[in-house]
């Protein structure tokens, strides 16, 4: 029987990490659960790369400048490179995965052994669609790299969990996020403001899940929990996809009804939405400028209510009034989450907040 390659030693101990990775974001009973999913799953890329340069050979070792022949040490140890040259070894500048990586790469500077555990409640509630990407990455990454053979979903799995299934639960969650400390918020507001928009919608960076709760026949060859990649839908499951993403969708028994508004926000769940996520006072003067400069809709009296931009706003002829979409709080954050980013939309000085210091499952590979 020939001798495994020296790089599958690297493979195992980068799955270990992975694993207790997800093992402590989804300890309910863990203190410093998103710290120790930071802190892991930078270990796991690190020894994954490492395996894979390692079977590539590419010398990922560091060697001394004034004595180009020598390696340098750490210890007596070649010193390797770490997981930022790796990233850009592997991926190029503009890739959404390196950004991910990076992401995290930041903010484990920023976070380790700095905050409380009610501040890790809050990193998880804010940051989650972050850290799903980051371990799907790494899924596709290893698979794609060393075969079927390496995967994780043998042993990981969808995890038990309320999330926000209930009104009090996405509440409790919201204000988790927003009690966020204002040094992270600016972290992450400065970190993402220099993303090109392809990027930071890119769900290799940030990956957001809309999950709809269904009555279906039992299958004994279905699995209990399914994921559809958008990509490999057909044209129309994408258009009822995006409309369930704009409008929504209630699932009574077997039959889907459309609910009309249920995604919609009024002005008042806007401003309070936005001002959640950004490190400045938002208002609703803030709000109603806002949506005149980027002529969401039309202003009030006028003839055509119903011309608006439906990427962010939908004119309710029922009503009378009109609903805000979450793409437009969105937007509001992209462009309003650094200070630069503020004058240069509004044409003043952000003014600062005072901010406080939280949790969802991560949902396994």
């Amino acid at each position: 029987m020939p001798r495994p390659k020296k790089f599958w030693a690297m493979i195992d101990a980068s799955r270990s990490e992975a694993f207790l990775a997800a093992r402590l974001y989804n300890d309910p009973a863990e203190a410093r659960a998103f710290e120790g999913f930071v802190v892991h799953m930078h270990l796991a890329y690190l020894y994954l790369l490492h395996a894979v340069f390692a079977r590539d050979d590419i010398d990922f070792r560091y060697w001394r400048r004034d004595l180009p022949r020598r390696l340098e040490k750490v210890d007596g140890e070649p010193k390797c490179w770490e997981l930022a040259r790796c990233a850009a070894e592997r991926w190029p500048r503009t890739d959404p995965v390196r950004s991910n990586v990076e992401f995290f790469i930041a903010l484990r500077n920023k976070i380790e052994h700095r905050y409380a555990s009610r501040s890790q409640l809050s990193l998880q509630a804010a940051l989650g669609g972050f850290a799903q990407a980051h371990l799907l990455n790494y899924e596709e990454e290893l698979v794609a790299q060393f075969g079927p053979q390496a995967t994780l979903a043998t042993s990981l799995r969808f995890p038990v969990f309320i999330g926000s299934f209930t009104d009090p639960g996405e509440a409790t969650l919201l204000r988790l996020r927003a009690a966020l400390p204002a040094q992270l918020k600016t972290f992450m507001a400065e970190y993402h403001s220099g993303l090109a928009d392809e990027i930071v919608n890119d769900r290799r960076y940030e990956l957001r899940l809309r999950l709809v709760n269904e009555l279906v026949p039992r299958d004994p060859e279905a699995l209990a929990v399914q994921f559809t990649r958008y990509d490999d839908m057909t044209e129309d499951q994408k258009s009822a996809v995006e409309t369930l993403g704009r409008k929504g969708l209630v699932v009574v028994r077997e039959q889907r009804r459309g609910v009309v508004n249920l995604e919609l926000m009024k002005p008042n769940r806007v401003v309070q939405e936005v001002a959640a996520e950004l490190p400045f006072i938002f208002h609703r003067a803030h709000f109603i400028k806002a949506w005149q400069k980027l002529e969401v809709r039309p202003c009030v009296g006028s003839e055509h209510p119903e011309r608006t931009d439906e990427r962010y706003c939908l004119y309710d002829e029922m009503h009378k009034d009109y609903g805000y979409t979450k793409a437009f709080v969105n937007k509001l954050v992209r462009r309003l989450k650094t200070a630069k980013g503020w004058r240069e939309f509004f044409g003043e000085e952000p003014r600062y907040k005072e901010s406080g210091d939280g949790s969802g499952g991560l949902a396994a590979v």
